[in-house]
């Protein structure tokens, strides 16, 4: 702008303190008037540079925000802008500390800053520009200055002391420059109360006691101990802490771990920081409940011990596949064993309730396979069934209404290619049971199958008479004792127990029930006892099924 003589009548710098704002105003200053001309480079030698230089130019005045905020220094300061500059090319006004200013002064200021003389120019500094008037802002050119590098405050503070002649460890005004938080002021000053304290050479033992920091060396070691998960050492370490404030060693801790990321250093990766920087990160939280500083600290270091037991990708796929191997269960040995059971009672019943003697001849004959051949053959069809078994206790653990529902309902068919087959046949009620909580069994199946698994339905195949009469599940690995049927008493309760038994004949495809007379039970001495008891006017007799 001062090369190709476009200037603004009105600037306005913020940024941090301490970052050269006023400086640069000033410099600024001494550009506009040097005699050379409008140049980016003021010479330094003429009268109106060397005057602008040792702060007497009557052409620049300056003016401090926070002790001059009153409208009537601000009507003394637009009196001035009414007088041309006496030797200069331009009357500038500098105001430090703008937000400072109070209403009625801002109000008093805008319309001179709107259109001032053309001979007039200011130029505004502040640490808080939100705090200035929008009508301000939109009045001014407006330039943020950021905070300055660490590494550039380092290389001006190593120039100054080398031009003082003062000796300096590079790693102390790294500490020095980090201390001051980007402003080279604060760190200046910081920087004499170092000389003082360490005699003339400053090294990193006399800042870090000066600033009350911990020596990035002992960081070093403290860090050391964690890695080779030394208890002895970090507690030792923890009580030489207790001397620090908690909240400062946190910020030492991060600060060092961002240099090791920076490095790139092998020791420390990148899951390893991760994890380091999340439990750093819980510290301040902690902090912000004003939780012990010293309990803070040793929950640090034990925590970031433990967050180094990573597993590698191939130990974890070697776990898993070790979870998902275990014995297979048996789907058809419930089956065979309730039809031999079957078979057994019915052969108790049969001189009772006159059962065909071909059909239970026949039944002599069938040949069941035995446990041990049946559970060979299973594992041998169906290697994922202790899979689905552990899914359907894991759903019984989490929700007992949904698990009895989907066992009842779901039926394992295969596990191929990450896709879990399941056949459902759920009545109304359960079909709502399993809608509503689809998405912790959908979970579930992740966490048992793997998480890549999809699920796949498929129509269920059986017709109601089978949804009926078939209560097998394949998913049962626990046999429940079988309870011998009483012997009848009486002719009603044979009756009964062979209404019970009639699943059995279904599957023998028997129709001996159908030789029961209903007028022999009528006849008996019990149900006319009954009769005349209750004085019933019509008895009928029905089958259970």
């Amino acid at each position: 702008a001062l090369d190709a003589n476009r200037l603004s009548h009105a600037y306005l710098f913020s940024g941090l303190r301490g970052s050269g704002k006023t400086s640069t105003a000033r410099i600024f200053a001494k550009a506009l008037i040097c005699e050379k001309g409008l140049t980016h480079q003021p010479c330094g030698v003429c009268q109106n540079c060397t005057m602008a230089l040792e702060n007497r130019h009557m052409d620049i005045v300056e003016m401090d925000g926070a002790s001059s905020r009153k409208i009537d220094d601000i009507r003394d300061l637009i009196e001035q802008t009414k007088y041309r500059p006496t030797t200069a090319r331009f009357k500038i006004f500098i105001i430090d500390e703008v937000h400072m200013l109070t209403k009625e002064a801002f109000n008093a200021l805008l319309k001179t800053l709107e259109e001032p003389p053309a001979y007039v120019k200011f130029i505004l500094a502040t640490t808080d520009p939100l705090k200035l008037p929008a009508t301000i802002l939109s009045r001014t050119q407006h330039f943020r200055f950021k905070s300055i590098a660490v590494n550039k405050i380092v290389d001006h503070l190593a120039h100054i002391l080398n031009l003082e002649g003062i000796g300096y460890d590079s790693e102390a005004l790294d500490i020095l420059a980090r201390s001051g938080g980007g402003s080279l002021r604060d760190t200046l000053t910081l920087l004499d109360q170092a000389i003082i304290y360490s005699k003339n050479h400053v090294d990193v033992r006399t800042v870090t006691d000066m600033l009350g920091l911990v020596d990035p060396k002992f960081i070093s070691e403290l860090f050391s101990a964690i890695f080779e998960k030394d208890y002895a050492k970090i507690i030792e370490y923890v009580k030489v802490l207790e001397d620090y404030e908690a909240e400062m060693v946190v910020d030492e801790l991060i600060a060092f771990l961002k240099d090791r990321m920076y490095a790139a250093d092998a020791l420390y990766s990148t899951l390893v920081l991760d994890r380091f920087f999340r439990i750093l990160s819980d510290a301040k939280y902690l902090f912000s409940i004003n939780a012990d500083g010293s309990f803070v600290l040793s929950l640090i270091f034990f925590k970031m011990v433990e967050a180094l037991r990573i597993k590698e990708v191939d130990q974890m796929i070697e776990s898993l596949q070790k979870e998902i191997q275990r014995p297979a269960i048996s789907c058809a040995a419930p089956i065979f064993r309730e039809k031999a059971e079957a078979s057994a009672l019915k052969e108790d019943l049969e001189p009772d309730l006159s059962f065909s003697h071909e059909e239970s001849d026949s039944s002599e004959f069938l040949n069941y396979p035995d446990d041990e051949q049946t559970l060979q053959m299973q594992h041998e069809l169906n290697p994922h069934a202790n899979v689905f078994l552990e899914l359907i206790l894991k759903i019984k653990d989490r929700n007992f209404e949904l698990g009895e529902c989907f066992e009842k309902s779901i039926s394992f068919i295969s596990y191929e290619n990450a896709t879990l087959t399941w056949e459902s046949c759920a009545d109304e009620e359960c079909k709502k049971i399993l809608t509503h909580g689809y998405s912790v069994v959908k979970q579930l199946v992740r966490e048992v199958f793997g998480f890549e698994t999809k699920i796949k339905h498929e129509a269920c195949t059986k017709d109601l008479e089978e949804k009926k009469n078939d209560k097998i599940n394949c998913s049962l690995n626990i046999q429940q004792p079988t309870m011998p049927y009483p012997q009848p008493s009486s002719m009603v309760e044979e009756a009964e127990i062979g209404g019970s038994a009639s699943c059995v004949n279904n599957c023998e495809n028997s129709d001996s029930t159908k030789e029961i007379d209903g007028a022999k039970i009528l006849e008996e001495p019990m149900v006319q006892r009954a009769t005349e008891l209750f004085e019933a006017t019509k008895r009928t007799v029905q089958l259970k099924i």
